[in-house]
């Protein structure tokens, strides 16, 4: 027979499970602090290219990288939370998915006439209003993204723990960001040389 919790047992039982009583959880529209990943990703050379090729050409480009974008962020289980232009900020639950979907962003948009450049940070942050993300962590891996090569993600190094095997790594020195300061353990990832990935259309329609 199944004797009763305890009441400090159940007590534990019931906040590990995600049902707290409704008087224990924040006002509705509250802030909130939740442990995240977020990415931030843009297509290198944008602007030039406009210059270069037209606002027609450019459309077709956007259009291609949110599409590729979006397909790769579901699979992950990875939400685009906001686009940014030519650009969008992703947000994971976990850093390893949320490496593995940038990492395969990349590689597929890079086959294209432009290329990814990426940020990666996972940390605690605020929610305020269900939908904003406010803290020092999200800065991270907005200016990693700022200061990243075309082709490249740079990620924090507990970030970079969690990729999975097939997105190889290297170190990278310490950087600087703007309203941050040094961020030191950066490290540079990207998918291995002898990953194949399946094919997916990306001539223009």
């Amino acid at each position: 027979m199944t004797m009763p919790l305890g009441e400090d047992e159940a007590d534990r039982t019931r906040r590990g499970s995600g049902i707290e009583h409704p008087e224990e959880l924040p006002p509705a529209g509250g802030p909130i602090a939740v442990a995240r990943t977020f990415a931030f990703i843009d297509l290198s050379g944008f602007t030039a290219y406009i210059e270069e090729h037209g606002v027609a050409d450019a459309v077709e480009i956007l259009a291609l990288f949110r599409l590729r974008a979006s397909e790769v962020a579901a699979r992950r289980g990875v939400r685009v939370a906001k686009w940014l232009g030519d650009g969008a900020m992703l947000v994971g639950v976990q850093s390893g998915p949320t490496v593995a979907a940038v990492a395969e962003m990349m590689a597929r948009v890079n086959q294209l006439e432009l290329r990814i450049r990426a940020g990666v940070a996972a940390g605690g942050v605020i929610l305020f209003q269900g939908d904003d993300y406010i803290g020092r962590t999200v800065n991270i891996a907005a200016r990693l993204c700022d200061v990243a090569e075309p082709g490249n993600m740079l990620a924090t190094a507990d970030v970079a723990d969690t990729a999975p095997p097939w997105v190889s790594r290297r170190p990278a020195p310490p950087v600087l960001l703007r309203g941050v300061g040094e961020v030191t353990g950066v490290c540079s990832l990207f998918v291995a040389d002898d990953v194949t990935l399946p094919p997916v259309p990306l001539a223009r329609t």
